[in-house]
This record gives structure tokens, C-alpha cells and sequence, in this order.
């Protein structure tokens, strides 16, 4: 990269100010944290093989206010004939606990008649479709459908864009993926924080297009407008939803997603000679932020920040991306240490070789303008929400990685993400 300007020669001296969270790593280094991208090729949360049943807990025992109050509430349902169903939505949650009546945990339902797009993505495993299906609001839990992928361990899932609806029962949402009529032909939906790879897969399983054409054309990336010093096409797909015309070809379809990337770059302002440095920085905030965009101009200080102090940017999603692994949110010491991986942050000081992922606007905007702020530390303490601490000492990022692994420990679902 000794040809590409320097951050400073593109926008100029930056404020002084702290640096980015410590890698990512096992509890034995509270330094080395996992990484902000807790989502696999930013998609649903990797996980192994995925977390056991989640055990219920017992129920702590009343005390005799608490049995006085259902006592009160059963009168006042025998004198109030009708009122029951206000009672119970109003006080629900107490009967509930008082008689120790779990909560649903899954739909009864086909569906409410809203549409909900869902999109697999390439490698995704059994946990992660249960928590895209939660997250987008067509199963009730993560639960209710990871617990019925354990009672049919040979369901597989073909990635692309699957039309559902919302408030489906587990099992009809299964049935609704297995079904080829639900999926949406010549329409892909390309998220943020997903790979080049990844992006071309989902490409092929929408349109009638060839896997291996979409790869080579890809991997002549310059006739696209890529810059020639770029390792790959990586960084310049952009993210959105595409609807292709039949027979479009992989040299179109390629080129349609590259032009709406370069597109959006003129938009915010970046000069062509800068463009690979952006993206590239851009695409570290991407996969570092998940989907909580307002952390994003936060993270892009943390790593403006290093750089001006001449420490390294310490970022698990780079070295992750360099070994091909997104299995796990942690780093190894091994990993850390290991200099021949030209992604590696931790080894390598400044910008890795290119881009990890598919930036989006908000990324890039990020990148061009970071927040104000001295943070040198961030960690995310909570993987599902993406809720997140920054911190100027090493003292205060410490003890927000010990929020982590408690989190981390707190329930089977949650040991999911941290996995």
C-alpha cells in the first residue's frame, strides 16, 4: 500500500484522540476482546454448532404478599364477570409468575398477513436462521425454532431471499423455507458487512446465472473500474436489493453493483485516487459495527485515533477475514501473533492489504467523518443488540469486557453468539 495516500493526505490532520478496542479474545486476555462483528459476513451471529436446549429456570418461591395478591385477583375475577380477559392482559406477567406459567415461547400461527423478507445467507447454520427469523418478527424466539432444528438435525437451507410473513409458528416458518415457491426469484438482497464471495452466491442462487461465470468476471476486477492495486474485487459490491432482468449476464450483474458503489463514493465526496483507502476503512467500521449505526463515526475515532498515535488498529473482524474463518466471534494468541496474515491488525500496523467486506453508506460516511472523541477501547457487551462501551483507559475497557463474559454466561442463547 506504499503507493495509496495516507489518511492525513486525504482529509487532512485529524484531532488528537485515544485508540480502537483491544482484540478480541478468550477471557484470558482481557485486552484481546471479541470482535464488535459478532455476525457472520455481518448476517446472523456465528455460532458453532449452536447452543444447547436452554434449560428453564427454577421459579423462586412467593412470599405471602404475592399469594395474597392472586388471592385478591381471583376475587376480584368472581365478582367482575367479564373482566378476566383485562385483568389478564393487565397483570399477565405477575399471574404468570406467581403460578409459574412460562411464557409462549412460539406463534400458533401461519402467519399475520404481513410480508417479511428473509435472507439466507451462504454458510449460514441452524442458529443463525433462528435468529435472522426472530429478528425480522416472523418467529416469536430464537428458541421455538432453533429447539425444532434439533428434532430434524438433516434440514438444510439454500441460501437466497425467501418471502414469509410475520408471527409464523417455528414449524411453519421451516416449511415456508423448504418451499421453493417462497423464494424470490431475480431479486437479491446484498447486506452490509457481507463478503464479496458471499455476495456473488447469493447472485447465483437468485438468478440462472453460473457461480464460476460470476467468479471470473470477479476476478478481473479493473474492467469494472476497481483500482489495480486492490487484492480483489472485495469492497466494491455494493450492499442493497437488486432486481435483475432475465438473462442479465454475471459481467452486468457485477457491473451494476460496482457502479452503484462507485456511485455512492462520488456521492460523499471521495476523489477516485481515494477510493480504496476509504472503502477499505469503511469496510473494517462495517463489520466492526454489525447493524447499529450509530456506533459507526464512534468506531471510525476509536480507529482514526490509532492510527495518530501509531498504534495498531487491533481489529478481530481483520483477522478473522484473513483466515477465511468466521466460525467464532474470538481470536486465538496464535492468530494474533501471526504476521504472515497481511489482514492481521494485531501483527501488522495501520490499514490491512484491502477492504473485508461489502461497506454501506452509513460506513462510508463513518470513515470520512468520524466522531469527536478520545476513545482509544470498544467492546461490545451485549452480541444480540450490538450494545456497546468505548472507553479512554485500559482500566475502563477491562472492566467492560467483564460485561461481556458475564453476559456471555447468562443464558444458552446467549452463549450462542459468543461461541
Amino acid at each position: 500500500m506504499a503507493s495509496d495516500p495516507s489518511w492525513d493526505d486525504i482529509f487532512g490532520p485529524t484531532r488528537t484522540a485515544p485508540t480502537t478496542a483491544p482484540a478480541p479474545s478468550a477471557p484470558d486476555d482481557p485486552a484481546a476482546l471479541p470482535s464488535r462483528r459478532a455476525l457472520r459476513d455481518g448476517g446472523a451471529p456465528a455460532g458453532g454448532s449452536g447452543p444447547a436446549p436452554r434449560t428453564p429456570r427454577k421459579r423462586k418461591r412467593r412470599g405471602g404478599g404475592a399469594i395474597a395478591w392472586i388471592i385478591a385477583t381471583v376475587v376480584v375475577l368472581a365478582l367482575l364477570v367479564g373482566g378476566g380477559v383485562t385483568v389478564w392482559v393487565m397483570f399477565e406477567d405477575k399471574i404468570r409468575d406467581v403460578l409459574g406459567i412460562a411464557p409462549p415461547i412460539d406463534y400458533t400461527t401461519t402467519g399475520n398477513g404481513e410480508e417479511a423478507i428473509v435472507v439466507i445467507q451462504p454458510g449460514d447454520i441452524g442458529s443463525d436462521v433462528a435468529t435472522t427469523l426472530r429478528d425480522a418478527g416472523v418467529t416469536m424466539t430464537f428458541q421455538a425454532f432453533y429447539e425444532l432444528l434439533l428434532d430434524n438435525p438433516d434440514v438444510t437451507f439454500e441460501p437466497g431471499n425467501y418471502r414469509l410473513q410475520k408471527e409464523m409458528s417455528a414449524a411453519s416458518a421451516l416449511a415456508a423455507l423448504q418451499d421453493p415457491a417462497n423464494r424470490i426469484i431475480n431479486q437479491v438482497t446484498i447486506r452490509e458487512g457481507i463478503s464479496a464471495a458471499s455476495a456473488l452466491e447469493l447472485i447465483a442462487a437468485a438468478t440462472e446465472i453460473p457461480l464460476d461465470q460470476l467468479q471470473a468476471e470477479a476476478a478481473n476486477f479493473t474492467q469494472f473500474g476497481v483500482p489495480a492495486n486492490a487484492p480483489s474485487i472485495e469492497g466494491f459490491l455494493f450492499p442493497a436489493t437488486y432486481t435483475f432482468d432475465p438473462g442479465i449476464s454475471a459481467h452486468d450483474a457485477i457491473k451494476t453493483l460496482v457502479d452503484k458503489m462507485l456511485e455512492t463514493l462520488d456521492a460523499a465526496g471521495v476523489a477516485p485516487e481515494n477510493r480504496f483507502t476509504v472503502i477499505t476503512m469503511a469496510s473494517i467500521i462495517q463489520r466492526e459495527s454489525g447493524p447499529v449505526v450509530e456506533d459507526m463515526a464512534k468506531i471510525s475515532r476509536v480507529f482514526q485515533n490509532r492510527l495518530d498515535r501509531g498504534m495498531n488498529l487491533q481489529s478481530d473482524a481483520t483477522v478473522h477475514y484473513g483466515l477465511g474463518d468466521t466460525s467464532s466471534v474470538w481470536t486465538s494468541a496464535e492468530a494474533r501473533a501471526d504476521a504472515s496474515n497481511p489482514y492481521n491488525t494485531y501483527a501488522n500496523p495501520g490499514l490491512p492489504i484491502g477492504p473485508i467486506g461489502l461497506p454501506g453508506a452509513d460506513a462510508i460516511n463513518a470513515a470520512l467523518h468520524p466522531a469527536d472523541g478520545g476513545w482509544l477501547y470498544f467492546v461490545t457487551v451485549n452480541l444480540r443488540t450490538g450494545e456497546t462501551v468505548f472507553s479512554n483507559t485500559l482500566a475502563e475497557h477491562e472492566r467492560a469486557a467483564d460485561q461481556l463474559y458475564a453476559w456471555c454466561k447468562e443464558s444458552d442463547e446467549n452463549a450462542a453468539y459468543c461461541a
